[in-house]
């Protein structure tokens, strides 16, 4: 197979991912990671005590559903996809949300890395500033 088409082809997969994940749709999201993805969340970010997370039903509950239970909203802002070699793809994003617990809001820079094998993701690797998220989490007696 011809590698632009497939970076082309997986760069539109993210796309979609995103789109899907901006209106709810969590099982089209799903339904792009192959069954035995291997998902990090960023070292020290809240949501990493599980990593590596393997397969969708394990990141649908040990990161999405707790990304519901942590903030009162959660947006993807500023996205722009770089198609790599290999079967890869960086998406750097922000993220902008507010914590359910505290009420503080965040604005954070954000990076993700995908890697794809037959038209699947099989790895993603989340980058971001996790002092903003901590400190934002954070309660204050």
């Amino acid at each position: 197979m011809n590698t632009s088409t497939t970076l082309n082809k997986n760069t539109k997969s993210i796309e979609n991912l995103y789109k899907a994940f901006a209106i709810g749709d969590i099982s089209a999201v799903l339904a792009i990671m192959d069954s035995k993805i291997i998902w990090n969340e960023a070292e020290s970010n809240s949501l990493a005590d599980g990593n590596p997370y393997i397969g969708p039903d394990a990141v649908l509950k040990g990161v999405f559903a707790r990304i519901g239970d942590l903030y009162e909203s959660f947006t993807l802002q500023n996205i722009e996809l770089h198609e790599m070699s290999n079967n890869k793809v960086l998406a750097t994003l922000r993220y902008h949300l507010k914590v359910k617990a505290t009420g503080r809001e965040v604005n954070a820079q954000a990076a993700h890395f995908y890697t794809f094998n037959n038209g699947k993701i099989t790895a993603f690797q989340q980058y971001v500033d996790t002092k903003k998220l901590a400190d934002a989490e954070e309660l204050i007696s």
